[in-house]
């Protein structure tokens, strides 16, 4: 699987995660389908650098992680075409249902294990001041990965697994499909 910190671009200045709860797995596929296809056949907005979905590891919801410069270009698009995307993927798939938006900017990401590939990324929410003890190195914690909302006050930490045995318990993903407006250059660090 690709590696969290391959799909970080230097240039967002803002990071958007949200989650849609679809059910099953076919219901999630034909979703993150039809929303990557949406992505693909229209032209990139202004602003969007990527877009990445991700599958659960249960296969009923989706996980979606797009990177902007900033929270201005992505209103502007939300405010344009949100709407439209939406409900073509509502038509598909009836009653999905999405708990909120999460705006957020990487705090850092911290890389335990660089070379061994990923099996699983795990999502998890905790308070600003929790989220470095996510970070800890453990067996099987390869990297990871702290988001944090404007206000400061709420993280979102997505963390890199070597197996899914090692993981701990929480919303289990894989990278599905991807969309990049504007590939990511060598030579990022990490802290």
């Amino acid at each position: 699987m690709t590696r969290f910190l391959a799909l970080v671009h230097p240039a967002a200045g803002t990071a958007l995660i949200s989650e849609w709860l679809t059910g099953t797995p076919d219901r999630s596929r034909t979703a993150a389908d039809a929303v990557a296809d949406e992505w693909a056949a229209a032209e990139a907005p202004p602003g969007r650098l990527a877009q990445h979905v991700f599958l659960s590891a249960e296969g009923d919801r989706l996980l979606f992680h797009a990177q902007w410069t900033s929270n201005e270009a992505h209103l502007t698009w939300a405010r344009a075409r949100r709407g439209e995307v939406v409900s073509r993927v509502d038509t598909l798939v009836p009653g999905i249902e999405r708990p909120g938006l999460a705006r957020t900017r990487l705090r850092r990401s911290v890389v335990h294990d660089a070379v061994s590939p990923a099996a699983v990324l795990v999502l998890t929410r905790t308070g600003a001041a929790e989220a470095e003890r996510l970070a800890a190195p453990v067996p099987g914690l390869l990297a990871a990965h702290v988001h944090v909302t404007p206000d400061g006050e709420r993280a979102l930490v997505i963390t890199e697994w070597a197996t899914a045995g090692q993981a701990p318990p929480g919303e289990r993903y894989v990278l599905y499909r991807s969309l990049v407006d504007q590939p990511v250059r060598a030579g990022r660090g990490a802290s």
